[in-house]
């Protein structure tokens, strides 16, 4: 990512699960894959609406979360991401209560988040370890062409209509 220290290479980069954040069931049939900044606007509104399209998908749908922090408008999108993959087995847990509280987003912020949560080592040299996934993340949106937030695909095709529970259950043939 431009603009962004890279951390020294590693001795041997291990790989990255590109699907490691599945919210519903990982054996569903159908895959949503949401490109999101934790810091956006956009991306806070999809939440409710994506979720409960999972939700309500009888076990069809499953989404998977990638990061595509907007740093350059998004000043603490980037560490907001690496906050949420410290999160570990509760990073949609920490994804919920990031998005709904864009505006405290600072080191303190998201220390403050995490113990409210009983979640600690969000912030710092403990993070960075993670850099690697957020980055992954990152050049596969771009790879994708994606070029903002939230972007959707749809088992690798781009949802372009509305973020509305009827037209996107309407659009992935789920039932309305």
């Amino acid at each position: 990512m431009s603009g962004v220290d890279a951390p020294a290479a590693p001795a041997e980069a291990r790989p990255v699960d590109l699907d490691r954040h599945v919210y519903g069931d990982r054996d569903a049939p159908l895959t949503l894959v949401e490109y999101g900044d934790l810091e956006c606007p956009y991306c806070a509104a999809a939440a409710p609406v994506l979720r409960e399209l999972v939700d309500t998908s009888r076990g069809g749908l499953r989404l998977v979360w990638r990061h595509f922090p907007l740093f350059t408008r998004h000043p603490f999108a980037l560490t907001a991401a690496l906050a949420a993959e410290a999160a570990g087995e509760r990073f949609w847990e920490l994804q919920e209560v990031l998005l709904r509280h864009q505006d405290r987003l600072t080191d303190a912020d998201l220390d403050a988040h995490g113990a409210r949560l009983g979640l600690t080592g969000l912030t710092g040299a403990a993070v960075q370890h993670h850099r690697a996934d957020v980055e992954a993340d990152y050049r596969s949106g771009v790879a994708a062409g994606v070029r903002g937030t939230p972007t959707l695909l749809v088992d690798g095709h781009r949802y372009t209509g509305p973020l509305e529970l009827h037209a996107l259950r309407t659009a992935l043939g789920l039932p309305t």
